[in-house]
């Protein structure tokens, strides 16, 4: 396998690897690699290792030059996102701008923008190549792509996982949510992304570990020890208890070892 360095771009946390000659530059440098976009200043962020499928070539450690270069066409392209977010609310177009990004050499322009309908994407090109002979590419993203780009707050007060060192989406559902015992209030369990928050699923294997053997909410039981029989309204696995709403109409919290199931 290729030996390789991890490198992060600007435009969110993943590490993509690029392959190294012998003489590797250490973590913390300013890089030019080459990738399927072409030129690209990066960030070194990991020591040599392998990795079987590099996504791209150490080209050189970044220079004046390139910095400049790079930070001319970072202000170029923010220049022209607001240039396409005015001409695309002249046409009414229900599309949203996220970012541009420019390769170093200005060969290509990639368009990230978010829109449930047909853009009109011709209408955005020809704005575009007057001020530039870069082939423009159009990517359309999802919400949590734009957290990542764009950078988010998290619910937790810190940046969001998203944004600051989550490598991949994974699939989050609401059954993860209810086997926490979370309110199913969407302004609760969802990122700023609108989509569920990822963190939930960080530990949803250690409760669904906990939640085993212990009785289902709904169901009746009746509690060994006092004889008080009701309805399980809540379970609380990391105490290992639930609460028991008794025919009487008072909330009693017992052991789950305790409960045993109610037949009809």
């Amino acid at each position: 396998m290729p030996e390789c360095i991890g490198v992060k771009f600007e435009n969110g946390p993943k590490i993509h690897f690029m392959e190294v000659p012998p003489s590797a530059p250490d973590p913390g440098t300013r890089c030019v690699v080459t990738t399927r976009r072409g030129l690209e200043i990066g960030l070194v962020r990991t020591n040599v290792r392998e990795v079987s499928k590099p996504h791209g070539h150490y080209v050189r450690a970044a220079q004046p030059d390139d910095l400049q270069r790079h930070e001319e066409l970072r202000q170029k392209a923010e220049d022209l996102k607001w240039l396409l977010r005015a001409r695309s609310r002249q046409v009414s177009a229900d599309i949203k701008i996220v970012a541009l990004e420019f390769t170093i050499d200005e060969s290509l322009l990639v368009v990230s923008y978010s829109s449930d309908s047909q853009a009109p994407l011709r209408v955005l090109a020809q704005e575009l190549v007057n001020h530039t002979a870069a082939r423009i590419e159009f990517a359309n993203i999802g919400p949590r792509d734009q957290a990542r780009m764009l950078g988010t707050l998290g619910v937790c007060g810190d940046g969001s996982c998203s944004s600051t060192w989550l490598q991949s989406f994974s699939a989050v559902s609401i059954r993860m949510a209810r086997d926490q015992q979370l309110p199913l209030n969407p302004e609760k369990i969802s990122g700023p992304c609108g989509r569920l928050m990822c963190c939930l699923q960080y530990e949803h294997e250690m409760y669904r570990d906990l939640l085993k053997g212990m009785p289902k909410k709904g169901v009746r039981g009746c509690h060994d020890g006092s004889g008080n029989c009701g309805r399980i309204v809540k379970l609380n696995p990391l105490k290992g208890t639930v609460e028991l709403r008794t025919d009487e109409g008072a909330v009693e919290e017992y052991p789950a070892s305790e409960i045993s199931r109610q037949r009809n």
